[in-house]
């Protein structure tokens, strides 16, 4: 199968926290780096107000014209305004960004399941993926085939990053690793920790099937000042290459001094029943990113 590119951002933040130099920058390496899709996981807004959806669904019109993969975020629905909150919370999300809250994308051999984590009447800071929506997932995936590499985009995450910044995990989490690996999800994709974290599920959570778990790919904010932990005030993205073999992850972040995204490390997986044998997967399937000099 060809190589199927995804460039993942998250958390905009559009409000008092957004810092349009670093949008700028982003949206001129989407377009060198010319991905086949588009993952943003959530939190377009800061206060999920008309204007700033409005200057999201605006930034989103000017990101290379490719399938858009979105969720919603716990700040794209009001806080403060309780009734809307209660009553409908998606409204202007469903308006300005998309009509659904979980959705499917299908590319050469790549099947992306975004799904609605946010839960505004009972979880609304840390979400939660609540049994309607892993049906959804569920169908998604019936009858997609082992050489399917099945994707699921989501906002919140489900382990916590391994630093010292010490996360609440969403409720139900392990309920939905569970079920991910049953359907034979190989990546999920989310944001909300304002950090990247690049690992696998098995790394904090053994789940009921030991032999694997799902590789997680956290992106922090991309175009905000709001970075936490190791990525305080930086902004940053990951870009997935997904092939036959194996699949890349490689994390870029924003440098002042440059006024541009460079990647600064890459992170290799081989596909479920793959081994990383000398000779049986080649490295020269995924064409190097430029490199920029950040020292």
């Amino acid at each position: 199968m060809p190589i199927t590119t995804l460039m993942h951002i998250s958390d905009l933040h559009f409000g008092p926290p957004f810092l349009s130099r670093v949008s700028e920058a982003a949206l001129r390496i989407a377009y060198r780096l010319n991905p086949d899709a588009m993952v943003i996981s959530g939190d377009f807004t800061q206060r999920a107000t008309e204007e700033q959806f409005q200057q999201a669904r605006a930034y989103i019109d000017q990101l290379p014209p490719v399938p858009k993969v979105v969720v919603p975020g716990n700040h794209d629905v009001p806080l403060y305004r309780v009734a809307e909150r209660i009553f409908n919370p998606h409204r202007l999300y469903c308006k300005y960004i998309q009509k659904e809250l979980n959705s499917i994308c299908d590319l050469n051999g790549v099947r992306i399941v975004a799904l609605n984590s946010t839960s505004p009447h009972r979880a609304i800071s840390n979400g939660r993926i609540d049994h309607e929506t892993l049906v959804f997932c569920e169908k998604a995936f019936q009858g997609v085939g082992d050489d399917i590499f099945k994707v699921v985009v989501t906002h919140h995450h489900l382990i916590p990053a391994p630093d010292y910044v010490h996360d609440q995990t969403m409720p139900k989490s392990r309920r939905a690793i569970n079920r991910f690996v049953d359907l034979g999800v190989e990546l999920v994709l989310g944001g909300h920790l304002h950090r990247a974290y690049i690992g696998n599920t098995l790394d904090i959570y053994p789940g009921e099937n030991r032999e694997r778990g799902v590789i997680i790919a956290q992106s922090g904010t991309t175009t905000s000042r709001r970075g936490r932990g190791r990525e305080k005030l930086k902004n940053s993205f990951n870009l997935i290459k997904i092939g036959d073999g194996m699949f890349r992850i490689t994390h870029y972040m924003y440098f002042d001094r440059l006024e541009e995204f460079a990647p600064v490390s890459r992170h290799t997986f081989p596909r479920p029943g793959r081994e990383f044998v000398e000779g049986m997967l080649n490295l020269s399937d995924f064409p190097e990113e430029e490199l920029s000099d950040v020292t």
